[in-house]
């Protein structure tokens, strides 16, 4: 049995996918309906550049969609020229997506080819594992956001103790360790923290200066970067030194917007009716004795559903309810 395992809920409105390896989420992959097809990580584009960034080597780019300008890095030429470009990281914050420079353009800001979707990037992510579906994918891309929105991982027969925080400049990682624990504990705690750490910034999507305090003052160097350069391996990333404070720096490149931030764009009632329409269909999967099932939501969450219930087929129902609060969908029997 293979210790990679996928899953993929295409609910109406978002498509999840998540990855577990040996029992613990890894990626975590939201496509919303609605998202500019041109700010999706491997989208080939037309852009025109519209401005040049001052004081910085770059340029800002017209992709013909709403949303933030996508950012070119490098030498892009005069204002309006066309090039043809590839999306190399998604939009965070306010930034727009970051564009890599494959040849001239022609014609106006457009999409060429779309990214790869959730069920490519699954494949890519775990190699001849078929992704479940239905009611069981529902649940665990639930539980993989809800690890994804924590900060924080204990891992009990070790006595570790992990914090991950991320500000505007940086990502601080806090591993800590009982005050007496023995040397050997300590390089344990510090070597399975790294791993932990490495995991749950992946699960988030975040990316940038990474710090890490590791467990104890003295460190042997050698392992601790063994162990750090096993925990974030890839293409791009670049490690610091370990000072003498035991602090270990290193940089990760940005890819996909980060998780938080994915679901909570578009406002509240968007998210309210999204989270609805997904307790819906999971109920509808799970109970197919009832002739129909209805969604109650708040009359702002429930104009936004609509459109996604009917999709889930004449079993759905749909009731706007003046007394239920924002974010309190119900999902009950229709008996009427």
């Amino acid at each position: 049995m293979s210790d990679v395992e996928a899953w993929l809920d295409e609910t109406p409105g978002e498509t999840r996918g998540c990855v577990a390896r040996e029992g613990r989420f890894i990626h975590l992959l939201i496509d919303r309906e609605g998202t500019p097809p041109q700010h999706r990580l491997g989208a080939r584009v037309v852009g025109r550049v519209i401005e040049r960034a001052r004081g910085l080597d770059a340029a800002f780019v017209d992709l013909g969609c709403d949303g933030p300008h996508g950012f070119l890095p490098g030498k892009a030429g005069a204002v309006g020229e066309r090039l043809e470009l590839e999306v190399v990281a998604e939009p965070r914050e306010a930034k727009g997506p970051t564009l890599r420079r494959l040849g001239a353009g022609e014609g106006a800001p457009r999409l060429l080819a779309p990214g790869p979707t959730v069920r490519d990037l699954l494949a890519a992510a775990a190699p001849g594992v078929a992704p479940v579906e239905g009611a069981d994918a529902i649940h665990a891309v639930m539980e993989a956001e809800q690890e994804a929105l924590s900060d924080r991982v204990v891992v009990g027969d070790l006595g570790l103790d992990l914090v991950v925080q991320r500000t505007r400049a940086l990502i601080a990682v806090d591993l800590d360790l009982s005050a007496d624990a023995p040397r050997a504990a300590r390089d344990r705690a510090n070597r399975r923290g790294l791993a932990e750490a490495a995991r749950l910034i992946g699960l988030k999507g975040w990316a940038g200066l990474v710090v890490v305090d590791l467990i104890g003052g003295a460190q042997d160097g050698e392992r601790i970067m063994a162990a750090a350069r096993a925990a974030f391996d890839g293409p791009q990333v670049a490690f610091g030194p370990l000072s003498r404070f035991g602090l270990l720096q290193l940089s990760l490149p940005w890819s996909r917007t980060p998780v938080e931030e994915a679901l909570r764009r578009d406002g509240p009632a968007l998210r309210g009716a999204l989270a609805g329409v997904r307790a819906l269909r999971l109920a509808l999967l799970q109970d197919r004795a009832a002739p129909r099932l209805e969604l109650h939501l708040s009359p702002e969450e429930a104009s936004v559903a609509a459109p996604l219930v009917a999709r889930l087929g004449p079993r759905a129902v749909l009731r706007p309810d003046a007394d239920r609060a924002p974010g309190a969908h119900m999902v009950a029997e229709d008996r009427s």
